[in-house]
C-alpha cells in the first residue's frame, strides 16, 4: 500500500490560518522566530508550536545562531504535494474522459 504521510502532515500544516501566513511570509524572505510572533500577535512558545508543525511538514527549515533562530522555506517547498496533486487530477480527468465517452456512446440518437 502507498504510504501518504508526507500529505496528512503537509494539509494538516496548510489547515491553519496562522502557518499559511506564516509560510506567506516566509516566501518574501526568511525571518526570526521573534519576527514572526511579533508579525502574528503571538508567544514566542506559540509561534514555536506552529514552526514545529510547518518543520515536521517539511515546509520550514530553521537553524538556530546564537541566541536567534532562523525560519526560511524548506528547499521542496511543497514540490511533493505538487506531484501527487497533479498526479490525482491527471487520474480524475481520464475517469471523466472515459465517462463522457460513455455517455456519447449510450445516448439515444435522433
Amino acid at each position: 500500500m502507498v504510504q501518504y504521510d508526507f500529505l496528512d502532515a503537509s494539509f494538516g500544516a496548510l489547515a491553519d490560518p496562522t502557518r499559511r501566513g506564516i509560510l506567506e511570509h516566509l516566501g518574501r524572505g526568511p525571518a526570526t522566530v521573534s519576527a514572526l510572533a511579533e508579525r502574528f500577535e503571538m508567544t514566542l512558545t506559540g509561534v514555536k508550536k506552529h514552526i514545529r508543525l510547518l518543520e515536521e511538514a517539511g515546509m520550514v527549515v530553521t537553524e538556530k545562531r546564537g541566541r536567534t533562530r532562523y525560519c526560511r522555506l524548506g528547499a521542496n517547498f511543497l514540490d511533493r504535494e505538487t506531484a501527487w496533486l497533479q498526479g490525482y487530477r491527471r487520474m480524475v480527468e481520464a475517469r471523466m474522459d472515459r465517462l463522457g465517452e460513455f455517455l456519447e456512446r449510450t445516448e439515444p440518437h435522433e
